[in-house]
């Protein structure tokens, strides 16, 4: 399991808090074991009233909103359901994908045969994503995501099905962790260890990047953004030397 990392509270004032999540921390707690690490109750530790904005995966890193009195909660809860915000995230998708930009727009519904795995299905909700190519690589592509829409797994799953899976995703992609071997290939030399090669990244390639949201007190835009953690960079600085 990747080392936890503390979450850091990159603004706050009387009405709303922005965090950079970690991976592997939850937004909320667990229902069934409050011993794992969450962002609420990381944060109801230092204030007294703490309102849920929305979520993002554990595996996923970045940006998160909360509220912290009701006006609040109620403007920025409309914020997101009207999609007047933005939501960016960055994702390593494996393959060279074929066009630059693009519109994903595919209804999204929760399996009726794996619990907590979402499809793309006809009898599902309406799911837009907008995606644009930073960088190409060799085997993977660094890709911006805007979601327009909030469903669970959504960037996963529409990634998924136009070819292009994150570089790690244990439930829509091909594999689980990221090993230097996956890129030097040949070139790798395996450790005289017990424990033979240690993964670089063993948690999803998504980020929450960058969050544009009204302020509820002034209705100016606020802009906020979180720098991709070590993880996810290193993974990124090794595809670059040996061209993934």
């Amino acid at each position: 399991m990747s080392k936890i990392i503390k979450p850091e509270i990159l603004f706050h004032d009387d009405d709303l808090i922005i965090v950079n999540k970690p991976a592997n921390y939850l937004t909320i707690p667990d229902r069934h074991d409050a011993t794992k690490p969450s962002i609420l109750g990381f944060l109801k530790a230092q204030f007294e009233q703490i309102f849920i904005v929305h979520r993002i995966d554990r595996e996923t890193s970045g940006i998160l909103c909360f509220a912290r009195n009701e006006h609040a909660h109620r403007h920025l809860s409309m914020q997101f359901e009207k999609r007047e915000c933005q939501k960016i995230y960055l994702a390593l998708v494996e393959g060279k994908m074929m066009s630059d930009s693009g519109t994903i727009d595919k209804p999204i519904a929760e399996s009726q045969t794996t619990p907590g795995k979402m499809v793309i299905a006809n009898r599902g909700k309406s799911s837009i994503t907008n995606y644009k190519v930073l960088e190409y690589f060799n085997n993977y592509s660094l890709v911006e995501c805007e979601i327009l829409t909030g469903r669970m797994h959504q960037i996963r799953i529409h990634l998924q099905s136009i070819g292009y899976p994150l570089a790690i995703d244990s439930m829509y992609g091909r594999k689980g962790e990221f090993m230097l071997s996956d890129i030097k290939h040949k070139k790798f030399k395996t450790p005289n260890t017990d424990e033979g090669e240690r993964p670089l990244m063993s948690r999803s390639t998504l980020h929450a990047f960058r969050l544009m949201v009204f302020h509820p007190a002034t209705g100016e835009k606020v802009h906020f953004e979180a720098a991709l953690p070590k993880d996810f960079e290193a993974v990124l600085n090794q595809i670059r030397k040996w061209k993934g």
